[in-house]
């Protein structure tokens, strides 16, 4: 093992471990609550979307002021009340099941409210990775975490649907649960004493807010990045609120085959995380940025192609492309953020980013539930991927095609052993 590796950073490791059970159980989550919504209480199209909306709605009300709090504040205590607060929230789910009181209502307010922790969570995690291991390991990091992400992409709907066929969705809820649970309890394991942030001088919080925009703003290949991860983010709602839908009506899968597709779709994901680091060393971590979308969105309209029986696979296919491109996208793109950014804006501009590009989730969430209920699943997916076929065209009018690499950044100060 290489010393100068993440694999030796044991802090590192600690805050890997915590990410990973948190996305296996976000990752369940995202299949079973869908699931019990539509088989349980037989939420119409509308009411999916609604769901759908509320678990990202956070993003765009509390987005900017938690950049300006993870700022103020050290970031590992946000990230810990926010992953107990999730799994307090979501032990209600099956609580209410078994006790024949669960309604939608509930649903939709444990998805906003468990939005809201996520939103905390967020921002002051990828604020805090850069003063725990170093700019210069940044790539690696980002690379490790998102490998994380997508096995649990890979396995947490499997999972997921195959708790749900065999102990109802109910029941498979408690995992998401437990898996925010065991990522606060291995969070409270990192000995690191994170360093005091930057004391506040008593600016109000709009000029703050104003500062971390202004960067975002001013910054060209940032605002593009932007702008093509929002417009992503609003095509890819849109077909995540009916796919459920589209699954088990217009493909007729049951909530067991239902995770297997979701599982085998999700292998994409984990490919592009084990291959992100090459991939960007090959092309450029810069050129990755902008060429991998361009490349890959098109993929996603195999989706709506799909019909019953062995024409399942074009959806499978289609949505491990877009995976696999979403996740190497998100690697480079994440790195590049981190690596320009003064980590006195950290937070802020995280924020920022994260309002603008998960701010598009709930009206993309909207969006597909009022398109679902008016021209049906199958044609409010052309229109979704459609869409995504097109989000790379920012990137092709920014500064990023020009270059191969990212900027040169000076290192920053990294956190010290208590």
């Amino acid at each position: 093992m290489r010393r100068d590796s993440l694999w030796a950073h044991r802090d590192f490791r600690q805050l890997w471990a915590g990410q990973t059970a948190g996305q296996f159980g976000t990752y369940v989550g995202q299949t079973v609550l869908p699931l019990l919504a539509a088989t349980t209480l037989e939420a119409s199209p509308f009411q999916m979307g609604v769901l759908t909306a509320a678990g990202t709605a956070a993003f765009l009300l509390i987005g900017l002021p938690t950049g300006v709090l993870v700022d103020r504040i050290r970031r590992r205590p946000v990230m810990l009340t926010a992953d107990f607060t999730r799994a307090a929230l979501l032990f209600t789910v099956p609580l209410a099941a078994w006790t024949g009181a669960l309604t939608l209502s509930q649903l939709i307010a444990v998805a906003f409210l468990v939005g809201v922790a996520t939103v905390l969570f967020d921002v002051a995690y990828q604020s805090y990775l850069p003063s725990l291991v170093g700019r210069a390991q940044l790539m690696e990091g980002n690379t490790r975490l998102q490998s994380s992400l997508s096995a649990a992409e890979v396995i947490g709907p499997g999972v997921g649907g195959g708790l749900a066929q065999l102990t109802g969705a109910a029941t498979a809820a408690l995992t998401t649960a437990v898996g925010y649970l065991v990522s606060g309890l291995l969070l409270l394991r990192i000995q690191v004493r994170e360093s005091r942030p930057v004391r506040h001088d008593g600016t109000r919080m709009g000029t703050q807010i104003k500062e971390g925009l202004g960067f975002v703003r001013g910054e060209k290949s940032l605002r593009a990045i932007t702008v093509s991860t929002a417009l992503s983010n609003l095509a890819t709602t849109v077909l995540l609120s009916m796919q459920i839908l589209f699954l088990t009506q217009d493909l007729g899968l049951t909530p067991g085959a239902v995770g297997a597709v979701l599982a085998l779709s999700g292998v994409g994901g984990l490919v592009g995380a084990f291959t992100a680091g090459r991939c960007a060393q090959w092309i450029g971590s810069a050129r990755a940025i902008w060429l991998t979308p361009l490349v890959i969105s098109p993929a996603a309209l195999l989706v709506p192609l799909a019909e019953p029986g062995r024409l399942t696979a074009l959806c499978v296919l289609g949505l491990a492309l877009r995976a696999y491109g979403t996740t190497v996208f998100n690697v480079v793109n994440v790195s590049y953020r981190q690596a320009i950014c003064p980590r006195r804006l950290l937070g802020r501009v995280n924020a920022t980013v994260r309002f603008i590009t998960w701010g598009a989730m709930p009206l993309g969430g909207l969006l597909g539930g009022a398109l679902g209920g008016w021209i049906g699943v199958r044609a409010t997916l052309w229109v979704s991927c459609s869409a995504l076929a097109l989000t790379s065209l920012p990137l092709l009018l920014s500064p990023l095609r020009t270059l191969r690499e990212f900027p040169d950044v000076q290192e920053e100060e990294v956190a010290s052993p208590a």
